[in-house]
């Protein structure tokens, strides 16, 4: 890779040489920085956004999965992750107050659930207590130089231009990765659309370990448990509204359901658009993509966190084997290929999701329903769990 846009000309000679720069601070890049730490690997992430109150931060994603929880614990975590989290012990799917199907997840397959912003909190403090890996917010990458031997990234620091050089570098920058713009990456569109409402509120379902999922006619609504007596409302809705209160999420629900939520308890509700991408190639040179830099997945499901922290335990590895055999360039031909493979199972997962809880009546209903009723028969629930719970991974 050639240099690319933005590169200031300050002088790198006099500057550190790190073996990774990460770029991003997310759950993906810490959870990749503190991989790289338990090796003893000088590494330093580089995060956009400036130090921020964890409570104001929106809980984002929950659901850990047992390759998540795997994943982890490698970084030194994983225990404190079990203390905090709810655990998911099965699931129920129902339709018109009938049920269709039960699933219950074996002891190795539980699904954990704790709010994304803490496992960040808890990924951060292993780097604040790491020796050979720092981590310095409120800095914008902006370009990328090919040395040769090395890389430099190019950066501000306010109003501050910085060179930092390094034999690798890796982009988990998210959705909206520049980093997957500057190696020159396609952002391939998958199957797989749609608009949804979410919002937090007290638990009052009477299932605490029970994930809830109703498919209706009008579309799906799905509750999920989450720690201190909370539980989240996602609902499928035909387009994103233009004005979004804890009250509209509660109508939603109740006129699908006839449950209701206490919408004084509720945090404020988001709406999003469930889209999907893949990036083609993933890596570059001396340069990778994890996480959503490098595919972006529907929520339904909770793939995306999951499969980003696999893309992260991969990386962990091909970088220690580079970093031994003297760091060569374009050492990330398997990687590029696993994960890519990997992407697209997760994203047709997530497609298979969608479809299942689009609005539906008449003979599609019945398929549908029916469909779901097979899924739940005892010797194809155990496939579905370890599906649902990304154990192929």
């Amino acid at each position: 890779m050639s240099e690319v846009r933005g590169a200031p000309t300050a002088p790198v000679a006099d500057r550190p040489m790190h073996d990774v720069v990460v770029v991003g601070g997310g759950a993906v890049g810490l959870l990749l920085a503190c991989l790289l730490s338990r090796r003893g690997l000088d590494a330093v992430v580089l995060e956009r956004r400036p130090a921020a109150d964890p409570l104001a931060t929106p809980s984002r994603a929950i659901g850990i999965h047992p390759p998540g929880l795997r994943a982890l614990a490698a970084a030194g975590i994983g225990d404190e992750v079990r203390r905090r989290a709810v655990v998911i012990r099965d699931g129920r799917v129902t339709c018109d107050g009938r049920t269709l199907g039960r699933l219950r997840f074996p002891r190795s397959g539980l699904v954990h659930s704790l709010p994304q912003r803490e496992v960040e909190a808890l990924l951060e403090e292993r780097i604040d207590g790491a020796r050979t890996v720092s981590m310095r917010r409120g800095v914008e990458v902006t370009g990328l130089t090919d040395r040769g031997t090395h890389l430099v990234v190019h950066a501000r620091d306010g109003e501050q231009r910085v060179d930092v050089p390094a034999r690798y570098a890796v982009g988990a920058d998210g959705v909206r990765s520049g980093i997957r713009s500057l190696i020159g990456a396609d952002w391939k569109p998958r199957r797989g659309r749609a608009s949804y409402v979410m919002c937090d509120t007290r638990d009052d379902t009477g299932a605490p370990e029970t994930a809830l999922l109703h498919f209706e006619p009008a579309g799906v609504v799905e509750s999920f448990p989450m720690p201190g007596g909370r539980r989240r409302w996602v609902a499928r809705v035909r387009r994103e509204p233009t004005e979004l209160d804890a009250a509209t999420v509660a109508t939603v629900v109740e006129a699908r359901t006839g449950s209701t939520f206490d919408t004084d308890a509720a945090t404020a509700p988001t709406a999003f658009e469930a889209a999907q991408h893949v990036a083609h190639p993933m890596a570059a040179g001396r340069v990778a993509l994890v996480g959503d830099a490098a595919h972006e997945i529907s929520p339904i499901g909770g793939q995306g966190m999951n499969l980003g922290w696999s893309d992260a335990v991969h990386l962990d590895r091909e970088l220690a084997a580079a970093l031994a055999a003297a760091a060569p360039i374009d050492v990330f031909a398997a990687y590029d290929r696993s994960r890519r493979a990997a992407a697209l199972r997760a994203t047709r997962q997530a497609a298979f999701n969608m479809r299942m809880g689009a609005p539906a009546t008449g003979l599609r209903l019945r398929s549908r329903n029916a469909a779901v009723r097979v899924l739940g028969l005892p010797g194809l629930r155990g496939v579905l769990g370890r599906a649902f719970t990304m154990q192929w991974l």
